[in-house]
């Protein structure tokens, strides 16, 4: 079978993506690959469609549990045989799993980075023919990554241990170009083809708030998605219990997801969001990893995370299917705080002490970065796309930014205001002391510094600390400051202050003057949808779910559901033209599906 054949018969689609045929079509030439591609985007096709086509056994290597056991059910729905090797099997099955793979009976293993030494899996491995080892969620290798696994680096050792070398492929949802050359070098890739295919998602809608009551603007979203699939994001365990407590007393289905539950409680809350019987995730970090649930229809961040990549791979859980989908942040100063003191309480046996010093700064420097986004008066998707290092735009038209009223204003008189109280107070204060001084506070701090006696001190005494600390960090972002990456990090004047203080350069700043109607999301025009049929579809789904006891999403997704509404097939050809709908699938499903469609049809 050629990729064409594999994609349509197991897969379902006539076309790929962009990036995906090129990738493919360089792991079938014997060459090692490091692909960054957006959550969303297709990454699993890219290995699992060689992995049918080479002679040998594919090896996934992969942190996420949840992944391993979504992609190893949406794999052997599909009539491909695979399996998971992880922690969460009880030992028996693990090793009855384990044997059938050491007779070669899976032609997809996905396993976790802990189980590479194990001497049972290196029989599994040097019994048979591995033809491809793919290491997903790369970025974990890098320790200038957001998220650096020590057991990542026992990947090489295992690769080392196989007397012969098998295609190495590394893919990841976020990576700098600083962890990209980092990935490359630690996992020792030979040539590899890299390929960056876009981190633009455009059905994502992306909106940052400021609210004075967080829970308000959140029950105002889950109101307006009354329904419909979503994650809120928070900071802290606490956080959680609350937020998820109070959405339930306001009656809406939430459950709750953080490190401190028992294990038998997290694995029942993301079966019932998986299997569609909760609408709202509330949840740490902690959640969605891995997660390929596409009926997401939205991700609130109810505490700003510390950087962009987890922020955008967070946000990236939203509209997988295609669809429509928002991506909130409910933005305030206290996130910056609780994200540093988080960095600061990090703590990790495994790694040398300067070395965790070292990944600290980095991590406090990245969050400088989340901070300016929560605080852009410009183009929020422009902005995450400049920071991947791709060319932004000046207005996407689907972020609140680009849908709101914004004016340029001179802001030069009240920028050397700041630069000046920088240099005043010896430049080593940070933005919440120099706001304080700036507006007169005379706190216990400023007058034992002596800060009260400076001649900037209550200069702004008319503004708020909000419009400070958006100034300020507009003059970080244009480099007039510098914030230091200490764990109490100070401004600092840049040789480029000069030029404001002395009224050679004006400084402009995008400030909200009214606000306009928005669109918040690109409607999908291609689509027509009959809602009752699309109903009646979902439901024999969620039946066909029940009875195999899989999520309703790895039979069909929704973006399938609605393709089978615009061209209502009734026919065996038909029905294999719909997006998503592979050979497999067809003899399995299909009928069933086509019953409902030939009665809608007969009706109207």
């Amino acid at each position: 079978m050629d990729k064409y054949s594999v994609l349509k018969e197991y897969f379902g689609y006539s076309t790929f993506r962009k990036g995906q045929e090129e990738i493919i079509d360089n792991i079938l030439s014997g060459r090692d690959i490091l692909a960054v591609m957006p959550t969303g985007a297709g990454k699993s096709l890219c290995y699992q469609i060689p992995a049918l086509m080479l002679k040998g056994i594919t090896i996934v290597v992969s942190p996420l549990i949840s992944l391993m056991k979504d992609q190893v059910h949406a794999l052997n729905d599909s009539g491909i045989r695979a399996v998971y090797l992880n922690s969460s099997m009880p030992y028996n099955e693990y090793l009855n799993a384990l044997d059938l793979a050491i007779q070669g009976y899976f032609k997809i293993v996905y396993v976790a980075p802990e189980r590479l030494e194990n001497p049972r899996f290196l029989d599994f491995v040097y019994s048979n023919p591995i033809s491809m080892i793919t290491i997903d969620e790369a970025h974990c290798v890098s320790q200038w990554g957001h998220d650096f696994r020590p057991s990542y680096l026992k990947i090489v050792d295992f690769i080392s241990k196989i007397s012969y070398r098998p295609i190495v492929t590394a893919f990841t949802a976020t990576a700098t170009d600083k962890v990209k050359k980092d990935i490359s070098n630690i996992l020792q890739l030979k040539n590899p083809y890299t390929i960056t295919t876009g981190f633009d998602r455009q059905n994502l809608y992306f909106e940052v708030q400021h609210p004075r009551d967080k829970f308000t603007a959140l029950l105002d979203i889950v109101t307006k998605n009354k329904g419909k699939c979503g994650i809120v994001y928070c900071g802290t365990r606490k956080n959680v219990e609350e937020v998820c407590k109070r959405l339930q007393d306001k009656s809406f289905k939430a459950l709750r997801y953080h490190a401190g539950l028992t294990n038998e409680e997290r694995i029942n809350n993301q079966n019932c969001f998986i299997y569609d019987k909760c609408d709202i995730m509330v949840a740490t970090n902690a959640f969605g990893m891995g997660i390929d649930k596409s009926n997401v229809s939205y991700v609130v961040h109810y505490n700003m995370p510390k950087n962009i990549e987890s922020y955008y791979q967070e946000a990236g859980r939203a509209g997988r299917d295609g669809e429509p989908a928002e991506c909130i942040l409910l933005y305030s100063a206290s996130d910056v705080s609780l994200n540093r003191f988080l960095i600061d309480q990090t703590e990790n046996n495994e790694i040398p002490l300067e070395t965790l010093e070292k990944i600290k700064a980095q991590e406090r420097e990245l969050l400088k970065y989340m901070t300016f986004y929560c605080t852009i008066t410009n183009c929020l998707r422009s902005y995450i796309l400049k920071y991947f290092g791709e060319k932004g735009m000046t207005s996407c038209l689907n972020c609140s930014n680009c849908l709101s009223n914004y004016v340029d204003v001179d802001i030069t008189i009240d920028s050397q205001k700041i630069l000046s109280c920088v240099y005043r107070a010896n430049q080593s204060v940070s933005i919440a002391v120099l706001s304080s001084i700036l507006r007169g506070r005379k706190t216990e701090l400023i007058s034992e510094s002596g800060y009260d006696r400076i001649s900037t001190f209550g200069i702004m005494k008319d503004s708020t600390d909000m419009y400070i600390r958006n100034v300020t960090n507009h003059l970080v972002l244009h480099k007039y400051l510098y914030q230091t990456d200490e764990r109490y990090s100070v401004l600092r004047l840049t040789k480029l202050a000069k030029e404001v203080l002395v009224g050679d350069t004006k400084v402009t700043m995008k400030t909200l003057k009214s606000q306009v109607k928005k669109s918040k999301v690109v409607k999908n025009t291609n689509v027509n949808t009959n809602d009752s049929l699309f109903d009646t579809l979902k439901s024999v789904r969620q039946n066909i779910a029940n009875v195999q006891s899989i999520p309703a999403y790895i039979i069909f997704s929704d973006a399938t559901l609605k393709d089978m509404c615009k061209k209502l097939p009734v026919t065996k050809n038909e029905f294999l033209r719909v997006s998503g709908v592979g050979e497999i699938k067809m003899e399995k499903y299909g009928e069933t599906f086509m019953k409902e469609i030939r009665k809608f049809k007969s009706k109207n």
